[in-house]
């Protein structure tokens, strides 16, 4: 057996607990050992029965007295009672409910070792337990008593019906049989880091030895957890860094930045760029002008000018000859960015196509064509773009928006439509380091970290659902001063979530009962793509007053008139969405307002909320909005391109993770050898692509 064989082949799992294992992504018996407990319990204070204290949690070896099963009981309950005794005076009584399975296994002379916490029984008068872990002693297991009390006690997450007692019994048998484990991690950074070998590693992270710390042990901290979680963050960042290098290798388009490219800039600028924007317009020229491909990150705040900063990039690569792509993750935001793009170009003659998931076939059809025959110089689109059949007659550069929406995979499949275009990913989401390691490790970095000029902080404000009167006064106040608003809702129809408000429910009670006298505007994704933009359109020529929407306009919306945002039911979104959507308002000179409307509120939906309301920090935000919900809920979706960590933690292990990424960035730019580098390519190759998306590494 070595690490991978198919899991049904290791002792204890046969075809029916594997398919339940390979649910969870357990494939082979080397993803079994990486299945690694989430916590542990120390069960080592084994006592005498006449030792024993209410309230403490104990293990006791003691012996079956008595038992019993009552006949007349309600069937649910399925109650099974034993009594125990030591050879002291002292007796110990314990129940199961649903213990009906107990009474073949417990008869009166069998030998068990008991874990659970200890009570005082008033109606019998003596001490007890109430559901126990148990364990059924042989003679030659008395010493160490056994595998689930008596010691410290890994436990692991139940994977359906396998229950975390059944993954200690299978796992016991595995490391004690341990399959050959090769350790691929450079004896060099292994030593240099006194870490242990991986095989002595994974056997105490599963079954640590008498006298290991457990405080370390809950904390993840312990040599052998260390190592574990080191060798994936190391292995995950010498992947990004051979990418990375394999990427600064290929050769690219060396642009041209010549007179009739700064002019065409400079004609189509609605404004004069802040210094943020000219910096970062200058990494990227950088990049454009070298004769490697281009892999950038534009990172920027909410109204921060990212679109401008890739407009200009796109006029490099125009005027050059080339064309340009520009991916969204939605249909909405696609069309914003067509929107926008349009009035950016219009006044330099530059035509911008859309290619969207809901135009015809025949539409499509005509714009592919259109595309394979260079006659469109930039085309915005969604997943549409990615197809197999959108070609190109000479892709320069390809724009991919809220990069985090689309794995590795669909990122390299729209460069791949080039030869080697330059590829610049834009996010306005801050995304903490840790994250930005593991999700964008393989970029070069940009940072807009300054707003345009004349703009004021916006004022958040939080109210209850109770005080909703209050707020749509308010909002009637702003409109009769001329100016706009956004009344934002979580879902588009009732039926989608009975609980919240529905926009569309919404939008005929405010026009009907609230705003009378205003004109309010409706917009969803279930939208048509023209009415959508008719409807944007119209708000922004001030025709609409208040406009009733979803999340569709959490990006790309530009309307500096509209000052007041109220956000329902803001306990249903991210921290970082509700920071995204604010950032539709306070684009023009006057105050901005932000409202959040919630029902009940937790501890936790408090500090959420606590957090918007104090700052407007974005990365600050996103840092707490990680704490708060964790890394793939964070980011949205599984196919965010976050790797699926075993062991790793990004909120715990960010220490090991920056070592990590400094050892593998150390390794990658100065190998030890030709054979090390070699080896290190192969195992990423061979063991990580499959789980961590490390696409096309080699």
């Amino acid at each position: 057996m070595d690490l991978d064989t198919p899991v049904n082949y290791v002792k204890g799992v046969g075809p029916q607990r594997a398919e339940l294992l390979q649910a969870k992504g357990v494939e082979t018996a080397g993803d079994l050992l990486f299945y690694t407990p989430f916590r542990y319990e120390d069960r080592t204070n084994v006592k005498p029965l006449d030792g024993l204290a209410p309230g403490e949690m104990a293990t006791v070896i003691a012996e079956v007295h008595s038992v019993h099963q009552p006949r007349f009981q309600r069937r649910n309950l399925g109650l099974f009672e034993a009594v125990f005794t030591d050879g002291s005076r002292r007796r110990l009584a314990v129940k199961w409910f649903h213990g009906q399975y107990l009474a073949k296994a417990l008869a009166p002379g069998v030998r068990v070792s008991l874990y659970g916490k200890v009570e005082f029984d008033t109606y019998r008068g003596e001490l007890s337990m109430t559901h126990p872990e148990v364990e059924v002693l042989r003679e030659e297991e008395e010493e160490e008593a056994g595998l689930h009390t008596g010691r410290i006690v890994p436990v692991y997450e139940a994977a359906s019906k396998i229950s975390g007692r059944m993954f200690r019994n299978i796992l016991k048998r595995l490391t004690d049989a341990m399959p050959r484990v090769d350790d691929p991690l450079p004896e060099e950074i292994r030593q240099r880091l006194k870490l242990p070998d991986l095989r002595t590693a994974i056997r105490e992270v599963h079954f640590p030895a008498a006298g290991t710390d457990i405080r370390l042990l809950n904390a993840f901290r312990s040599p052998s957890q260390f190592r574990m979680i080191f060798d994936e963050f190391f292995w995950l960042e010498v992947g990004m860094g051979l990418r990375r290098s394999q990427a600064k290798a290929e050769p690219g388009i060396a642009f041209e930045l010549g007179d009739r490219v700064r002019e065409k800039v400079k004609a189509m600028l609605p404004f004069k760029p802040t210094a943020a924007q000219k910096r970062v317009l200058g990494e990227i020229a950088a990049d454009m002008k070298e004769p490697r491909p281009m892999n950038r990150l534009l990172q920027g705040d909410v109204g921060s000018g990212k679109t401008l900063v890739a407009a200009q990039a796109a006029v490099i690569a125009i005027e050059n000859g080339y064309q340009v792509a520009l991916l969204a993750p939605t249909e909405i935001l696609a069309t914003q960015h067509y929107i926008t793009l349009k009035k950016l170009f219009a006044p330099i003659g530059y035509v911008v196509t859309p290619l969207v998931g809901s135009m015809t076939k025949k539409e499509k059809e005509g714009i592919k064509k259109l595309l394979a025959a260079g006659l469109s110089p930039i085309v915005v689109g969604t997943h549409a773009l990615i197809e197999e059949d959108v070609a190109f007659e000479k892709l320069g550069l390809a724009i991919i928006d809220e990069q985090h929406r689309f794995g590795v995979l669909q990122r390299r499949a729209l460069a791949q439509k080039g030869v080697t275009p330059d590829v610049l990913v834009m996010t306005a989401t801050p995304i903490p380091r840790t994250l930005a390691l593991t999700v964008y490790g393989d970029l070069d970095t940009s940072l807009i970290d300054e707003l345009p000029p004349g703009r004021k902080p916006i004022k958040t404000i939080h109210k209850t659902a109770l005080e909703v009167e209050q707020v749509y006064s308010f909002v009637k106040r702003e409109v009769d001063g001329g100016r706009q608003a956004y009344i934002v809702y979580p879902v588009i129809e009732e039926t989608e979530t009975k609980d919240l408000k529905a926009a569309v429910l919404a939008y005929e009670e405010l026009s009907r009962d609230v705003f009378p006298t205003l004109k309010v505007g409706l917009l969803h994704g279930r939208l048509k793509a023209d009415e959508k933009e008719g409807v944007m359109d119209a708000f922004k020529r001030g025709e609409v007053q208040v406009l009733v929407t979803t999340t569709v306009i959490e990006v790309g919306v530009d309307v500096p008139n509209a000052s007041v945002m109220v956000i329902e039911h803001a306990e249903r979104f991210g921290l970082a969405q509700i920071h995204q959507l604010r950032g539709r308002v306070g684009r023009g000179a006057a105050q901005s307002y932000c409202v959040l409307v919630t029902e009940k509120l937790g501890e936790t939906g408090r500090e959420r909320i606590r957090t918007l309301v104090e700052s407007s920090d974005g990365f600050h935000i996103a840092e707490m909005d990680l704490k708060l919900r964790g890394p793939g809920e964070f980011l949205g979706t599984r196919q965010s391109g976050l790797p699926a960590f075993r062991i790793g933690n990004l909120l715990r292990d960010q220490e090991v993770l920056e070592l990590a990424r400094s050892e593998a960035v150390g390794f990658v730019q100065h190998p030890p050898s030709e054979r090390s580098l070699e080896g290190a390519l192969a195992y990423v190759r061979d063991h990580w692509q499959r789980k961590y998306g490390l696409a096309l590494v080699g």
